[in-house]
C-alpha cells in the first residue's frame, strides 16, 4: 500500500542526498522512479536535484501552479512509475499536497517528499505545513548546530553573516546564505 512521506529538517542535514540515495535504491532493483523539484530552485541547474556531497539526478521541475497529479498520471501512462520522489517540497501548495495525496490514494503509488520544515523566522512553509497534516509518514533527518545540539532552526544571513530579521519568505540560497542553529540560538537571534 502505498503512502505519502515527509522527510523533513533544516539546512544541511542531508535531504537531497537521502532522495538520491532512495532513487538509486528503486532504480538498482529495476523500478522506475520519477524526480522532481521546484523550480524557482535553479542553484545546481533547472531540472537537477544535487548533494552537497557531490551527486546529482536530471528531475521534473513543478512550479506552484502545477497539477501535481496530472504531471504524475501522464508520466506513469508512458512509464510505470515505482516511486515518486519530490525534493524542495516546502515550495509546494496546499493544491499540490492534496494532488499527492491523489496520486497516493487513486494511483496507488508512494510519494517521498523532502524539504525544509520553516523558514528564517520560523514561520512554516506552505508545502510543510499541509505535508506534516496530511502526510502518512513523517521523519525527521537532523543536522548539528555549532553548539552540539539538534538544528532545528535556519537563520538567513545577510552580506556580512548577520542574521536577518526580516524579509521575503523565499530566498534560494546555500551554506552562504543561511546557517542552521537549535532553537536557544535561533531565539538569541531573532527574539530575544
Amino acid at each position: 500500500m502505498a503512502q505519502l512521506y515527509f522527510y523533513y529538517s533544516s539546512m544541511n542535514a542531508g535531504k537531497s542526498t537521502s532522495l538520491l540515495q532512495s532513487s538509486y535504491n528503486y532504480r538498482e532493483r529495476g523500478m522506475h522512479t520519477l524526480v522532481m523539484t521546484a523550480s524557482i530552485d535553479d542553484r545546481y541547474g533547472v531540472g537537477v536535484v544535487a548533494s552537497r556531497i557531490g551527486i546529482q539526478t536530471e528531475a521534473q521541475v513543478f512550479a506552484s501552479n502545477d497539477d501535481l497529479s496530472d504531471i504524475i498520471d501522464k508520466s506513469h501512462q508512458q512509464k510505470h512509475i515505482h516511486c515518486v520522489l519530490i525534493d524542495e517540497s516546502q515550495f509546494l501548495s496546499k493544491a499540490q499536497v492534496k494532488q499527492l495525496t491523489h496520486v497516493v490514494d487513486n494511483l496507488n503509488i508512494p510519494v517521498l517528499c523532502y524539504g525544509l520544515r520553516n523558514d528564517f523566522q520560523g514561520e512554516l512553509f506552505t508545502g510543510s505545513h499541509y505535508l506534516l497534516a496530511w502526510a502518512d509518514k513523517l521523519v525527521e533527518l537532523k543536522t548539528i548546530c555549532h553548539c552540539g545540539r539538534k538544528a532545528n532552526m535556519v537563520l538567513r544571513l545577510d552580506g556580512d553573516g548577520k542574521p536577518m530579521k526580516e524579509g521575503e519568505q523565499v530566498a534560494i540560497g546555500g551554506n552562504e546564505t543561511y546557517e542552521s542553529v537549535c532553537r536557544k540560538h535561533f531565539r538569541e537571534f531573532l527574539w530575544d
